[in-house]
């Protein structure tokens, strides 16, 4: 082979292989984030209620039953848009839904939860401290725990009542079997 014809065929080369990698990236599902918790005892934590007159949230209160936790903010656009189904998921009564709310201000979060509906059994206020150690990436994100208190799945943006069918409530089965 000459020297022209590997000067014209490895860059060439080099294209294919990039155009391969961006091509199998693009089949991957970008709500899917890896989480090196699921299958590990959730964090130990003690959170404050995010008024006073109410109780708080803890590691405690995930233990002797599954539980789903989301992690949610005022703030957060999409956090308001999963509203509904979180709600359809807490009237079912199958699950406690609890609440992590994430840095946010108490008072705007409480009259958040006012306007849409508060679907959580108990909510904690968090500074930012938990969501790290749950491995938050940003809300809203929904956790699921089965009763000795391990992560099992998690999900990663806007949860829908299709994912609540779907995902959710077949896996609150089983791991409560």
């Amino acid at each position: 082979m000459t020297a022209r014809r590997l000067a014209y065929l490895l860059p060439t080369g080099l294209f294919l292989l990039l155009l391969a990698g961006f091509l199998l990236g693009l089949g991957r599902n970008r709500e899917v984030l890896p989480s090196p918790l699921i299958d590990k005892p959730a964090p130990n934590f003690a959170l404050p209620p995010l008024h006073d007159g109410q109780s708080g949230f803890s590691s405690a209160d995930l233990k002797g039953h599954a539980s789903v936790v989301n992690t949610f903010a005022s703030w957060c656009a999409p956090c308001r848009e999963e509203n509904p189904a979180l709600m359809a998921l807490a009237r079912a009564k199958r699950v406690p839904v609890y609440g992590i709310d994430y840095k946010d201000n108490p008072k705007t979060a409480a009259a958040w939860l006012a306007e849409l509906g508060n679907p959580y059994t108990r909510i904690g206020a968090d500074d930012g401290r938990v969501g790290i150690e749950w491995g938050v990436y940003g809300v809203p994100e929904t956790f699921v725990t089965d009763p000795e208190g391990r992560i099992r799945y998690k999900h990663v943006g806007v949860l829908t009542e299709a994912d609540v069918e779907r995902t959710i409530l077949p896996l609150v089965t089983r791991l409560e079997q």
